[in-house]
């Protein structure tokens, strides 16, 4: 069922699709945390921290050819939202077009580069070739997560978020079942992992496109909607590259972070690991409520509801910073079970360099949660540039205290690199997103008195 988000109670409308957003992105980190969790436990905490070294080169990637998709459907929400479906299905069709275009390029592009990327990152020499087995193996795979990003993208624009939950559940049932197999039972390491997400990332995708073509009504496409259309091409390709380069900003902070990290050795890197793995499952609510927002912005930009974009944020921030107080502390107290999931034997300085990561980053999660929401509503009303410079401003926070923190070889100073990160680049959307809607309240005041004249 498609959710209309032009009409209604933006907070029912906001949790009814947050819902099944939400879980999707759970069950996505999830499979994430059990690769970890079964390597950690199966092959060993070398190859945990093998695994986490490449970490940022992965999120470097796909999170570049997330940017993409993401953007490529904006258009294709706001089309929607204006009742506009031929022009909803001339832009999914585009968004096919070019995504293979990009996926061919970027595959190409990783592979030759990935020695290279592996060296400047400082990885380890007694985890390098494990490093490279396992990123080698998901850039390969690079063409399965973008058809699942983009038909996920597709129908999340239209409204429909259960059915990318549904299949992304069956895929991560499916990615335990590998895992297991893969590395308990055939004894493949760190490949089993990377083959068994590849193939589960690959069956999700895969299932998203064959309900896309065939159940979703208006947008059965036809031959002629998969014909490049310049205008719309440009359209996607103006928001789609500046949210490619926002992924990838950031990323390139993470990688100088990680750089850092590295020089610390093997036991400090799978720690890290696992305190990111929590982290991240723990704050998958914040990428759920941006991907929400850029929908429910982009569908009443469509209309040129503004007040209706207005009211969706403040919902947003509530819900957001309420969230972000709550789960710091159920974190902390549920930290050593946690931890203890990804190793065995004496737990007591890994859990020291996880709860110190926690206790400092979670501090920062309401300007975290500022981040997914003001970056999203400005790209969901087609403002691509400043959530971009939010990543430099992110980058460039985060690259001075990594050079701080590896010049003091500061695991500390790693920690905290994250959260000014996350601080600064908070504080600049807001900034920016009050900018750009006094701008478009401006205009629609003028656009009323013309009116009344």
């Amino acid at each position: 069922m498609n959710l209309d988000m032009t009409k209604g109670s933006p907070l029912k409308l906001i949790l009814k699709f947050l819902v099944p957003v939400l879980l999707g992105c759970v069950f996505q980190q999830l499979y994430n945390m059990v690769d970890t969790i079964i390597v950690g436990k199966g092959v060993g905490s070398d190859a945990l921290a093998a695994v986490g070294a490449t970490g940022t080169i992965v999120f470097f990637i796909l999170g570049f050819m997330n940017g993409l998709t993401t953007g490529f459907t904006v258009l294709s929400s706001q089309r929607y939202g204006a009742g506009d479906y031929e022009g909803l299905r001339k832009s999914v069709g585009n968004a096919f077009v070019l995504g293979l275009i990009v996926t061919v390029i970027m595959t190409i592009a990783s592979l030759l580069g990935m020695d290279w990327l592996l060296r400047i990152m400082q990885t380890p020499e007694d985890i390098f070739d494990m490093s490279k087995e396992y990123i080698v193996i998901i850039c390969v795979g690079i063409i399965f997560t973008t058809l699942y990003n983009l038909t996920a993208s597709i129908l999340r624009a239209v409204g429909n978020s259960k059915v990318p939950l549904y299949f992304l559940i069956l895929s991560a049932l499916l990615n335990v079942v590998l895992d297991l197999f893969f590395i308990m039972v055939l004894s493949w390491g760190v490949a089993g992992a990377a083959i068994a997400t590849v193939i589960s990332q690959g069956v999700s995708g895969i299932l998203c496109l064959v309900f896309l073509l065939t159940k979703v009504d208006i947008l059965k496409l036809k031959k002629e909607h998969f014909k490049l259309d310049p205008i719309g091409a440009k359209i996607q390709l103006n928001i789609g590259i500046p949210m490619a380069l926002q992924f990838s900003i950031t990323a390139i902070g993470t990688m100088i972070l990680q750089a850092a990290l590295n020089l610390l050795g093997s036991t400090v890197v799978a720690s890290y690991t696992a305190a990111c793995k929590v982290e991240q499952l723990v704050t998958q609510a914040f990428q759920a409520m941006g991907m929400t927002m850029a929908t429910y912005s982009a569908q009443n930009w469509g209309i040129h509801s503004t007040e209706r974009i207005r009211k969706g944020q403040k919902t947003a921030m509530v819900l957001s910073c309420s969230y972000a107080v709550i789960i710091y502390f159920v974190v902390l107290a549920i930290l050593p079970f946690m931890t203890s999931l990804f190793f065995d034997g004496d737990l007591t300085t890994v859990i020291g360099y996880v709860r110190e990561y926690i206790q400092i980053c979670g501090l920062c999660f309401i300007p975290l949660g500022m981040i997914f929401i003001y970056r999203n509503v400005l790209q969901g009303c087609g403002y691509a540039l400043f959530p971009t410079l939010g990543g430099v401003v992110e980058l460039i926070s985060r690259s001075v205290f990594a050079f701080m923190a590896a010049s003091a070889k500061s695991y500390t100073g790693i920690c905290v690199a994250n959260a000014s990160a996350w601080v600064t680049a908070g504080i600049f959307l807001w900034i920016a997103y009050l900018f750009i809607m006094k701008g478009i309240l401006k205009k629609d005041e003028e656009r009323k008195g013309k009116c009344n004249l």
